[in-house]
């Protein structure tokens, strides 16, 4: 039986017929129609099942608000769960599944559990799931995981693409209904440069769905009209599919577009995440109507009476046939007079109200609708949708006056401004009694860092429900806006609107307001969660009085619609059990996004190659058409080393290593963080960071520096030059530069946010090469320039000058132990000093050397290596780094949590070094063996190793290693037994293998 009305739809185009299937069955639709009035206009009363119950649940809302209509959307690669049928947007092909039933929709074993809700009420889990404990692993959580979620998760790699886009603007408009649009135009008409987001594909809002008339025009005509002046505006931009995710501090703003969704397959990104600075924001997002509390009220076909009448209005498409109204307001009446024009049958109008409403109500008293004012509904009967309605005394305890047979309810119990975004960033509410809605306190507005509002509140989002009120609210808080960004408004000449003349509201937040507890217990809250009103009354006296304890403990507004619709409902209800002002109990907490968002849109072009792009030094290429071994280090690729015809990797280390110690090699170090530091307070901040003095460095000198995170652990290594008086330049790990700019980042925004400092990753401006070896020296001269010497550039020194024709600054340290130089060339003129240095040194036997020659010569000279002798539970007196902790200094991070005494524990493991008795090589990781089993049965460990290389330097095996009382048992040999059974038997020895007293690195 079709449902669509054979005239009417103003979102709809009847000469473009849409077909698509739900559940495996081809319906019709129109273009304009939205998923969910496509399935009502095909009779699909019934479209999902609630999470906890599985009971039957219909169409609801017609907006982001709805709870039910919740479907698994498309197949394979674009397949996607828990998509709102009142937000998708028809197409033709789209594929629609109801999910959270087996094995079908109709037929559900899963609604077995609304015949035990008796024995599952809130908070059911907490007390169930604890014992017996044994139960847990085998009964409890194999139960839990399969009964979690409700849509199906997706098995292939997503089709589509996304993006990111960044925007500015004086004055963001969050809203495009009349009174965003009437905001955007004041504050577009001062010059400011204006965006207005609007989350649905139409502009407007309620307005023509409501009707009325603004300078004797209706009022969609003036949309229109507003609509094509801000079009026509240089300084405006409107963007309709994009929601107003979430405000946060300092004007920042998350847009969410959806460009594809009513057009899969186009090319483009599917959606895009806007992050938007705004200096002012409008929040002009409307208010959503509230249900109404009785028994039944969860029956497919029971909607809200705005809801319905947008079906009526918008898709021409009516939820029943006989229809009975639920108010306690006078906007229903809307629909009712909206149903009765279309040719529906409104059976009754239910005014919780003894003396009803006002005008409207004259009107569908005219139209011949039956009006019974002071009655509600006590009880709706019927399975799969809706059969019948008891009609009770609203005052009364719910004893059943009258039964009417009826196929659809519309239900209204006033409205509540939708207040989210204005919360996210801090705003405070304040409680309207006249309304019963909690509203936006102006003079607790969010603030900027100087202190002044930065966000305005327009329209019904203002607590302001009819036009007369709503237009020019909307254009103060536009001109307000624009003032306060810093440009000057224009005062609009008024216009004539209709005026307001509805009865007041009269809060109801139960039918009948003494409900005995058999209704109460049927009364829901929170559709998808099937959350009761007899559940908030069990928590409340179950001792959680707070509205946050009682959210959490009945899972109230914890569905996907984060309680758009049960919020309010249920914290009058927790008010009421407590004997509380509704103001007292509150409001739970607003958190962004608005509505959900995809992850793909989150992640946006990250994905694929570039989810983590790998990066490049200047001289990539080189490497990898020289053999280059790569290693992943961090997000680069550095040359592990340069294998050459007829070479092992192993052999072509060991040459590597030969010929720096004999000769020269160069190493590609451009992957080395470099991060400056640049301020009067600089010194003192790196004091702080680093366990050693930085601030007594002098410019030109350079000294090796340690960092620590504020528990006391190890977490970065690196050379610090002092570049003038408040410079530095800071190397850091390669897998650290991003990290440990973040860190720095971090303790100067939230602790140290008043020192005048300022930091700049500049790893990838620059390329770096280090010329290591005995001819290091020999190498450069042959380029010519600046003067190299001992004299002139001593050990851990720096200077800049030209290396030949580069422009260069050129470091004196050390990582092999040998004579090195690194130098740092701008990136653009890394490959050509590369091959430069190349083609001088051919004849000195120069060779490039990889990231594994690299290990063994810093393990020859026992220095650590971050990520090898830490794993962060190693602090620097572990490593025998004593003399690199200033003792002058009161503080620095991690000094305090150094103290503690696990951390001055005499039996942590010691870094020695490592000689294996017979010159094999001790595996990766292995630990050493001690007397005795633990409490496992295991054998007990005394140590273990942090590094292990074949030295060809020293001939033999070698290792540094954490020892237990390691540094006084020089010349012991213990046990390391190999995964193989085979056991390494090591000497422990100085961790300092080659050149102790370091002449090589000081000639």
């Amino acid at each position: 039986m079709s449902q669509r009305l054979p005239k009417g739809g103003r979102l709809i185009d009847r000469s473009t017929e849409m077909s698509f299937t739900f559940n495996g069955q081809t319906l019709h639709g129109y273009a304009g129609d939205t998923l969910a009035s496509a399935l009502l206009a095909n009779d699909r009363m019934m479209v999902g099942r609630s999470f906890k119950y599985h009971r039957p649940r219909g169409v609801v809302a017609s907006g982001a608000e709805e709870p039910n209509a919740l479907i698994n959307m498309g197949q394979g690669s674009r397949f996607e769960p828990n998509q709102r049928a009142t937000t998708t947007e028809l197409f033709s092909g789209l594929t629609a599944r109801s999910q959270n039933h087996w094995p079908s929709l109709d037929f559900d074993v899963g609604a077995v559990n609304a015949h035990l809700s008796r024995f599952l009420p809130a908070g059911f889990y907490y007390k169930m799931f604890i014992h017996p404990r044994s139960f847990w692993k085998h009964v409890y959580e194999p139960f839990i995981r399969q009964s979690a979620g409700l849509g199906q998760a997706p098995t292939e790699r997503d089709a589509d693409t996304y993006e990111h886009f960044y925007a500015f603007a004086d004055v963001l408009v969050i809203g495009g209904g009349i009174a965003g649009l009437e905001a955007a135009r004041a504050a577009g008409a001062s010059g400011a440069k204006v965006l207005v987001l609007e989350q649905t594909a139409h502009w407007g809002g309620r307005a023509p769905v409501d009707g009325g008339h603004v300078g004797g025009r209706p009022v969609e005509d003036y949309i229109d009209s507003l609509v094509a002046e801000l079009q026509a505006m240089e300084n405006v931009t409107l963007r309709s599919r994009c929601m107003g995710a979430g405000v946060y501090d300092h004007g920042y703003v998350l847009g969410y577009e959806r460009l594809n969704d009513h057009r899969p397959g186009q090319d483009g990104p599917r959606h895009r995440l806007w992050r938007i600075r705004a200096k002012q924001i409008v929040t002009a997002t409307g208010a959503i109507e509230r249900p109404l509390s009785f028994a039944g009220n969860d029956v497919p076909g029971v909607m809200l009476a705005s809801a319905m009448r947008d079906y009526v209005v918008n898709w021409g498409v009516t939820p029943g046939q006989r229809v009975v109204v639920a108010t306690n307001n006078d906007d229903a009446y809307r629909t009712a007079i909206a149903l009765k024009k279309a040719g529906v049958d409104v059976l009754r109008i239910l005014d919780a109200r003894e003396t009803g409403g006002g005008a409207l109500m004259n009107t569908a008293r005219d139209m011949g609708i039956r009006i019974d004012c002071g009655r509600g509904i006590g009880k709706v009967t019927g399975g799969k949708r809706v059969k019948k309605v008891q009609i009770c005394a609203q005052a009364g305890a719910g004893g059943a006056l009258e039964e009417i047979a009826c196929d659809a309810v519309a239900m209204s119990g006033g409205w509540s401004p939708v207040v989210h975004l204005w919360s996210h960033c801090g705003g405070k509410l304040l409680w309207d009694g006249d309304q019963a809605h909690f509203r936006p306190d102006p003079s607790r507005a969010p603030t900027g860092a100087d202190g002044k509002p930065f966000v305005t509140v327009a329209g019904s989002a203002n607590g302001h429900l009819g036009l007369d009120a709503i237009l020019p609210d909307a254009g103060e808080a536009g001109r307000v806006a624009a003032q306060a960004a810093g440009f000057k408004p224009k005062r609009a000449a008024a216009v004539a609107v209709d005026p307001t003349t509805e009865a007041p509201m009269e809060p109801v937040w139960m039918m009948p307001a003494q409900a005995r507890p058999a209704l109460r217990a049927k009364a829901w809250l929170d559709y998808q969660n099937d959350v009761k009103v007899s559940d908030v009354r069990l928590a409340a006296q179950e001792g959680y009085e707070s509205v946050e304890h009682t959210k959490r403990y009945t899972t109230l507004g914890m569905a996907t619609d984060q309680g758009k619709l049960s919020n309010i409902n249920g914290l009058a209800t927790l008010a009421d059990a407590l004997g509380e002002a509704i103001p007292n109990v509150g409001t739970t907490t607003f958190r962004p996004p608005y509505t959900p968002i995809s992850m793909g849109s989150i992640g946006g072009e990250a994905r694929g190659a570039v989810f983590q792009p790998v990066r490049e030094t200047p001289m990539y290429g080189w490497h990898d058409s020289h053999g280059a071994d790569w290693e992943p280090v961090g997000q680069w690729r550095r040359p592990y080393a340069y294998v050459r015809p007829g070479e092992t990797t192993h052999d072509a280390v060991m040459r590597e290593v030969r010929n720096v110690r004999e000769g020269v090699g160069m190493l590609d170090a451009s992957t080395l963080g470099k991060i400056v530091v640049k301020g009067p307070d600089a010194g003192r901040f790196l004091d702080m960071l680093y366990t050693n003095m930085m601030s007594t460095l002098k410019p030109g000198k350079c000294r090796y520096g340690l960092m620590c995170s504020e528990n006391g652990f190890l977490i970065d290594d690196g050379v610090v030059a002092r570049i003038d008086e408040d410079t530095f330049l800071c190397h850091t790990t390669t897998g650290g530069a991003d990290r440990i700019h973040a860190h720095m980042e971090e303790w100067l925004q939230t602790e140290w946010w008043d020192w005048q400092v300022y930091t700049a990753n500049m790893t990838e401006q620059y390329a770096q090469i280090a010329v290591v070896g005995p001819k290091a020296r020999v190498l450069l001269e042959k380029l010519g320039g600046m003067d190299l010497s001992k004299e002139s550039l001593a050990f851990m020194e720096w200077r800049d000058g030209k290396i030949g024709s580069f422009d260069a600054r050129v470091y004196r340290i050390s990582f092999s132990g040998e004579l090195s130089y690194e130098i740092a060339v701008p990136a653009s003129q890394g490959q050509a000093f590369w091959d430069a240095l190349m083609q001088a040194g051919a004849d000195l036997g120069v060779m490039p050397y990889g990231t594994e020659a690299l290990h063994i010569l810093r393990a020859e000279k026992g220095f650590i290596m971050i990520g090898d002798e830490t794993d962060g539970t190693v602090i620097p007196q572990d490593l025998g780094l004593n003399w690199a902790i200033s003792k002058k200094k009161t503080d620095y991070l991690g000094k305090r949590a150094q103290s503690r005494d696990h951390m001055t524990d005499p039996t942590r493991w010691k870094l020695v070094g490592l000689e294996t008795v017979d010159g094999s090589v001790i595996p990766d990781g292995a630990y050493a063996v001690a007397e005795g089993t633990n409490a496992n049965g295991q054998r007990n460990t005394q140590g273990r190793v942090t590094s292990t290389y074949h030295s060809p330097t020293l001939g033999k095996g070698i290792a540094m290693g954490l020892v237990l009382n390691g540094p006084d048992r020089m010349g012991e040999v213990i046990d390391f037994p190999g995964t193989d059974g085979t056991v390494y038997k090591a000497k422990i020895v100085d961790p300092v293998f080659y050149d102790k007293d370091g002449e090589k690195q000081n000639v």
